[in-house]
């Protein structure tokens, strides 16, 4: 693969294979050349046949597995004059299509670092599908992201998309870097470059495709790219700042957007743990209460998770962060420790928790979440898990070869397809705001108000005819819930709504999924099976294949 300073590549999907293969081979270095202690490493756990697959080979399992599953369902599903041999062509045709990704930007470009000197800074993004547009993912900027990890992300963000019914196609991106190594000046000199550089093939527009937040970005980095859109390319187009979401409110963010991952991990794990026959195979109670639970992860996501989860009555006994973890059986308070994080930059040395002696992973609970990154659980500690469900907040905490173990285990598995899609979901609500050019409730919120005081007096009214007023007037008074209730929904109160209800329902179409076709516990196959049978339809309906 060619690379020039400030040029792109378009990777052809001949390509990309190759590319692929060549990075699963490693470099190629001349014969009696030492190899670097990595490779040596990586020669080792091959031979003792570590369980360590390619991220994007983790998807394409799972994704076959689906399709197998879904294939003589689907030609039931093709509407056109014709046999069922000819059908079954057209359903191969179509799910053939569905596991490539489309599209894959590769660029590099230089930039002048404080200190004086340049450095080639690697990009990628994405596009796995354009079934829906735009296409949706975030950018993440990690010193390990490779071509292989943003194109298995993209696929894994077209089925979480479609298992939630948000009609974007799936995309990601990875700058190479470690932020902590660069100062604001020369990230947002790096955000912006890459920005012009997507802008220029096409891999960014409101309408094209739509960034976000992911590891190592925020508020900050999105308002940076959508800032640079609008001064090059939308300078004239009323939707610029819809080119990407997460955003900071002034710029056009939406309200909920940060908790909104760990609120929809949150209600995931609600739904499922409320779901009575699902809790008699675990041989648990339904409901949160007095439920003991574990997180992997003290980000953004695990920590917001530890607090609605903990709020709900459910104990939190163990945490980690990347320096280690904690354990306390009789409770941790996720404000006390959040708090105890920001003076002390990590949660060892907690005083209300002691160090966990093993790990995380193996520790006695009733809920674990692995929210930090992706193949945690392998075939080889999979065993020791004796968590009775494994919430994965993370994306492909989990290998396939670990999934077969906690099936034949009995473990519910809540996967990432449906449980972390909290993120793109708010997301989805704030491209919507800004392509309404309105915020949530503003058109609604003071006759809501008003209504809402009418009814108190309505209900006065009738009352005091009923029953005359010889006692004096008979007082209306609200409940503390319809009190907070009475001034009208807020922005936040209409997404964490909107939130709510796309995870009920999406909760309970992979429930009726597994049902309708006794899958069992295999929740994260009902979940694939629902998103590949969604967009399936979208091709065969619209005829895109053939376009």
């Amino acid at each position: 693969m060619l690379r020039c300073w400030g040029s792109f590549q378009l990777l052809s999907r001949t390509g990309r294979a190759a590319l692929a293969e060549r990075a699963r081979a490693g470099p190629v270095v001349p014969p009696g050349t030492p190899r670097p202690a990595s490779l040596r490493r990586h020669s080792r756990a091959a031979a003792s046949g570590e369980d360590n697959p390619a991220f994007s080979k983790m998807v394409d399992d799972f994704l076959d597995r689906g399709i197998s599953i879904m294939e003589d369902k689907l030609v039931a599903l093709i509407k056109t004059r014709g046999s069922d041999e000819q059908k079954r062509k057209q359903v191969r045709g179509i799910l053939g299509v569905l596991k490539p990704c489309n599209h894959v930007l590769s660029v590099t470009f230089p930039v002048q670092l404080d200190s004086g000197s340049w450095e080639v800074i690697h990009g990628y993004r994405a596009q796995h599908s354009q079934h829906c547009m735009p296409c949706k993912g975030g950018i993440r900027f990690n010193a390990n992201v490779t071509v292989d990890e943003v194109q298995a992300l993209a696929t894994l963000m077209t089925y979480k998309c479609a298992v939630v019914d948000v009609p974007f196609g799936g995309a990601k991106a990875g700058i190479k870097i470690n932020p902590k190594n660069y100062t604001d000046n020369e990230l947002e000199k790096i955000t912006r470059r890459f920005t012009i550089e997507l802008a220029k093939k096409g891999f960014i527009g409101p309408g094209i495709d739509v960034p976000a937040p992911d590891m190592g970005t925020g508020e900050r980095e999105m308002a940076w790219i959508a800032d640079t859109y609008a001064s090059i390319m939308g300078y004239c187009d009323i939707n610029a700042h819809a080119c990407v979401t997460g955003k900071p409110i002034s710029q056009g963010g939406i309200h909920g957007r940060i908790t909104a991952t760990g609120r929809g991990v949150f209600l995931g794990i609600q739904n499922f743990v409320n779901d009575a026959p699902f809790m008699d195979v675990l041989g648990l109670t339904p409901g949160l209460q007095d439920k003991t639970f574990v997180v992997q992860g003290f980000g953004n996501v695990g920590r917001h998770t530890m607090r609605y989860l903990h709020n709900s009555g459910a104990k939190c006994v163990g945490v980690s962060d990347s320096r280690g973890g904690i354990w306390n059986s009789e409770g941790i308070d996720p404000k006390e420790l959040a708090d105890f994080r920001v003076q002390h930059g990590s949660i060892m040395g907690f005083p209300k928790a002691k160090p966990i002696e093993g790990s995380i992973l193996e520790a006695d609970c009733d809920i674990l979440i692995p929210a930090a990154s992706e193949k945690q659980l392998t075939k080889f500690n999979a065993h020791k898990v004796k968590a009775k469900i494994i919430a994965e907040a993370a994306n492909g905490p989990i290998t396939p070869e670990a999934d077969k173990i906690f099936l034949g285990k009995n473990i519910l598995v809540i996967p990432d397809l449906y449980l972390n899609a909290g993120g793109v979901t708010v997301s989805y609500f704030e491209w919507l705001k800004n392509i309404n050019h309105v915020s949530y409730g503003r058109l609604t919120f003071k006759y809501e108000r008003e209504s809402n005081y009418q009814l108190l007096r309505s209900v006065q009214e009738s009352l005091e005819r009923t029953f005359g007023k010889r006692g004096g007037v008979i007082p209306v008074v609200p409940t503390a819930r319809f009190q907070d209730r009475v001034s009208g929904a807020s922005e936040k109160d209409i997404i964490y709504s909107g939130l709510a209800y796309t995870m009920e329902y999406s909760a309970r179409q992979i429930i009726d999924m597994a049902r309708k076709y006794n899958l069992g516990m295999d929740i994260r196959m009902a979940a694939y099976a629902t998103a590949i049978e969604k967009v399936f339809k979208v091709y065969s309906e619209a005829g895109l294949i053939f376009k």
